[in-house]
């Protein structure tokens, strides 16, 4: 006797659940993790975890911070790029700040926990204690001496033409970074106003920073997912002078462990090389 088409289609379509689901289910998660036992690929699957004596002490992969509790650096380590994956390399919270070149005003409100500083202001502060903590000139392009963004709002009678009738500097309270612009005073900015809404022309300001900064742009910069375990060999030479002097060790010596942890381009042409800094501190502390 055949069987109703309905009744004939719904099992046709439960074998080819049944199909799909041992096939997609079971034996193909069952194949991967099978190659993934092979050795010479196992650690990799594994997460590419790091161990010392026993004792996980990070991934190749993701990158952490070399702070003390107070979230300052601590000299005899390479320092990693920033992060803004949760508070810092969190895996669980990879993400970027979202912010991106038109992000230089900052919200300045009454209180801290409102206030949120913009993606200029975030690089210029960082590019300011780099250059502190290595003893470099940390200025960039649009930054303030005090590591935010130079940025002013004007006035014109005329809308976007004319004499210019008021400015503000946006991202200071205090003194601004310019005493007066076209022959007029700069005012400070005051906590909860908005000065584009008001009409002001956003007009960032070069200064004189040299055209190619002392520090790195990956030093002051978060990745994409904000767990990035390398750092550019710049950024890396940047920093070899302090870690030399830190730990007594001739400047060469660290200079060939930045080398033989230096990763080259993908394939020989993507990408950009990296220095892995987890693998690279290791190799300081003699654990590598």
């Amino acid at each position: 006797m055949r069987l109703p088409a309905w009744l004939a289609q719904h099992l046709a379509a439960l074998r080819a659940l049944l199909v799909m689901t041992v096939l997609l289910g079971l034996a193909y998660p069952l194949l991967m993790v099978a190659i993934g036992r092979i050795p010479g690929l196992a650690h990799k699957t594994g997460g590419s975890l790091v161990t010392v004596a026993d004792q996980t002490v990070g991934s190749s992969l993701i990158g952490q911070a070399f702070t003390d509790k107070d979230g300052n650096p601590i000299p005899k380590y390479f320092q990693s790029r920033p992060s803004a994956a949760g508070d810092g390399y969190d895996p669980t919270a990879s993400s970027a700040s979202n912010l991106g070149p038109e992000s230089v005003v900052d919200t300045i409100a009454t209180t801290a926990d409102d206030s949120k500083p913009s993606l200029l202001t975030q690089v210029c502060s960082r590019s300011l204690a780099i250059g502190k903590l290595e003893g470099v000139d940390g200025s960039r392009p649009y930054c303030t001496p005090d590591g935010v963004g130079a940025v002013l709002a004007v006035w014109r009678r005329d809308g976007l033409t004319g004499p210019v009738t008021r400015v503000v500097s946006v991202n200071q309270t205090g003194t601004p970074f310019v005493a007066v612009y076209d022959g007029v005073p700069v005012q400070p900015a005051r906590a909860g106003h908005d000065y584009v809404a008001e009409g002001g022309i956003i007009t960032p300001i070069r200064g004189s920073a040299p055209a190619t900064p002392a520090v790195p742009a990956d030093a002051v910069t978060a990745g994409g997912s904000g767990l990035d375990p390398d750092i550019s060999p710049a950024y890396a030479g940047l920093q070899a002078p302090r870690v030399a002097r830190e730990r007594g060790l001739p400047l060469s010596r660290v200079q060939t462990l930045i080398e033989k942890y230096t990763d080259g381009r993908s394939l020989g042409f993507m990408g950009e090389p990296g220095v892995n800094v987890l693998e690279l501190n290791l190799a300081l502390d003699g654990s590598r």
